[in-house]
């Protein structure tokens, strides 16, 4: 019968130099230096190989033990009698800690205070599927992160108050009133997503209404509301005459935005698979529209005709090809080609008023011309109503008369953008300087 190896004291133990020692029962200390000896325990899990598992530092008695978490010969002793009847049981000590230790982590992961720019990034993955584009996500990004991010972003989210909204808040409420309320709102979506998960509770510091209204005015109140400078209805004709003289993509691109009293984006955005130039129909899809819904927009003759030229500089034959294509391969015109031939258009010899200018003087803008047609139709037309606010894609407010309204009136728009080209392509009246009988023509002027 093979000998026990004689056990260890608490002197032999703390005078042990390097090398490994057995105490019986499947129990070691490794030496390794002077401060350096760690216990061990040697064990077969069933149907298994021999195994290793350390069990802590070494302590020669219980006040160090406190010290240093070590443990003393007393303590490994027991520590190994325990993990002995885990092995008989068929268990395997190793993979018995790595489970606790696992969920040990995962519950100090959900404790942990999860901070305000973690939570922003699980709210807006959360939200990935339902942006109408990337677009409209990056700007949720970066006002988040650009404007609240300062104040907010390190604060666990559990601790954020309404003293840290209005700190986020405060210094653009005034200056970009338009953001500010829109980065508010933001912050509340965040914080509710927050509440939901578990991760705050408590009313929302962001909230508005009953709570941040008695800190900050209305956004009305702080700067007048900016409309879109506008071109009198009156003077479209000959804007328009002016317009059609210039050669360029961005030219037609904003005859076309015109024509069909569309957005900006929404024309730039364009792309040759949304066109039916058989039926005169061009189908905006719904991630493209403000409203989140597909737009149907009738094409008049002159649209069509715009059309027609444009397909002849067309790069591809594919689908996603833009209608109205920037000078970057793959990418449509920008936005900025409108406001550049806009201002390129208003630029007047020195000494002489500007041209193509709103009543206030400011230069018109592209989405302007949308309110130009609003106000012709209205001013001049007899066409109903809800005939032009279907046009400009504008959704019914009522929800009673919303749920009732099931066509979308295409064939009365198809009439009221027809009777609105022909408008457009009225010249500018000629004016008749008017002689008494018997006045000579003066031919010099």
């Amino acid at each position: 019968m093979p000998r026990r190896a004689a056990g260890l004291t608490v002197l032999k133990a703390k005078n042990a130099g390097p090398g490994r020692y057995a105490d019986g029962n499947g129990l070691y200390l490794l030496v390794r230096g002077p401060e350096a000896k760690f216990w061990l325990m040697r064990y077969t899990p069933a149907g298994g190989k021999q195994r290793e598992m350390g069990l802590g530092a070494f302590a020669a008695d219980d006040e160090a033990e406190k010290r240093r978490g070590g443990l003393t010969l007393k303590m490994a002793r027991d520590r190994v009698a325990e993990l002995r009847a885990v092995v008989r049981a068929g268990g395997d000590p190793i993979e018995q800690r790595r489970v606790v230790e696992a969920a040990t982590a995962a519950q100090s992961r959900a404790e942990a205070p999860r901070l305000f720019s973690t939570v922003v990034d699980d709210f807006l993955s959360s939200r990935e599927a339902g942006w109408k584009n990337a677009k409209h996500a990056a700007q949720w990004k970066m006002t988040l992160t650009d404007y609240a991010g300062p104040a907010l972003g390190k604060l666990p989210v559990r601790q954020i108050a309404t003293e840290n909204v209005v700190e986020a808040l405060k210094p653009i409420w005034t200056a970009k009133p338009e953001t500010a309320s829109r980065l508010r709102g933001r912050i509340e979506a965040v914080l509710d997503f927050a509440r939901v998960k578990g991760w705050r509770e408590g009313e929302n510091p962001a909230r508005w209404r009953g709570h941040l209204d008695h800190i900050f005015p209305r956004k009305t109140k702080v700067r007048a509301v900016e409309h879109h400078a506008a071109l009198d209805w009156r003077e479209a004709g000959a804007f328009m005459t002016a317009l059609r003289a210039i050669d360029a993509v961005s030219a037609r691109a904003l005859e076309f935005a015109i024509l069909t009293a569309a957005r900006s984006g929404e024309v730039m955005g364009a792309t040759w698979g949304e066109i039916d130039t058989e039926a005169g129909v061009w189908t905006v899809p719904a991630s493209r529209m403000k409203a989140g819904r597909e737009h149907r927009v009738a094409l008049s003759k002159p649209a069509l005709a715009i059309l027609k030229a444009m397909a002849k500089i067309r790069a591809t034959n594919t689908p996603d090809a833009y209608v109205f294509p920037g000078q970057k391969e793959g990418a449509p015109l920008s936005v900025m080609a409108l406001l550049m031939l806009l201002r390129r258009m208003s630029d007047a010899p020195a000494g002489e008023p500007p041209v193509w200018r709103d009543a206030a003087g400011d230069l018109i803008t592209a989405h302007g011309f949308r309110s130009t047609f609003r106000d012709w139709a209205g001013e001049t037309t007899t066409h109903p109503r809800e005939v032009v606010e279907a046009a400009l894609a504008h959704g019914i407010t009522n929800k009673a008369e919303a749920a009732y309204a099931r066509g979308d009136l295409f064939e009365k728009r198809r009439v009221l953008m027809a009777a609105w080209a022909a408008f457009l392509a009225k010249k500018p009246a000629s004016v008749t300087q008017l002689r008494a009988a018997g006045e000579p023509v003066d031919r010099e002027g």
